[in-house]
């Protein structure tokens, strides 16, 4: 074979081939860090502390309510406080089922699952949650919560 046929063979082997693989944290790092929020979250809502549990969203963060979507972590609190929270605490005990993390890239990730409310003298409440998540230089925050 000539080295021009050889020379244009490995050209055309090296435009084919994949691109190496972007470097960044490990899925597993990703899922880990956003469990350990989520989990915070909980144990904030069941101590009473709602700023520990809105913590997680970020400042721009959205939040689907009944009238569409709520902006902001200061309109979360108000829906909340509107909701689960008018009696100045959580009416329930807090906890996360079948929660799933995929990360959408090294920053981002979508997280669903199932929260459970129990307790407080009222029937269970269970309902299907759809987050999306940045790493921020804060850690990981909500930026869109659809509850």
């Amino acid at each position: 074979m000539s080295l021009r046929i050889m020379l244009v063979m490995t050209l055309l082997a090296a435009a084919c081939a994949r691109p190496p693989a972007v470097s960044g944290p490990a899925p597993d790092d990703a899922a880990a860090g956003i469990r350990a929020v989520l989990d915070s979250t909980a144990a904030g809502w069941n101590r009473g502390d709602l700023s520990r549990y809105l913590w997680a969203y970020a400042d721009s963060a959205t939040a689907m309510g009944a009238q569409g979507p709520e902006r902001g972590v200061d309109a979360i609190e108000a829906q909340m406080r509107r909701g689960f929270w008018r009696t100045g605490r959580p009416l329930q005990v807090l906890h996360y089922e079948h929660v799933e993390v995929r990360p959408l890239g090294a920053d981002h990730a979508l997280v669903t699952g199932q929260y459970v409310l129990t307790g407080g003298g009222q029937a269970q409440r269970t309902g299907w949650f759809t987050t999306v998540w940045a790493r921020t230089p804060a850690g990981w925050r909500m930026i869109h919560d659809h509850s």
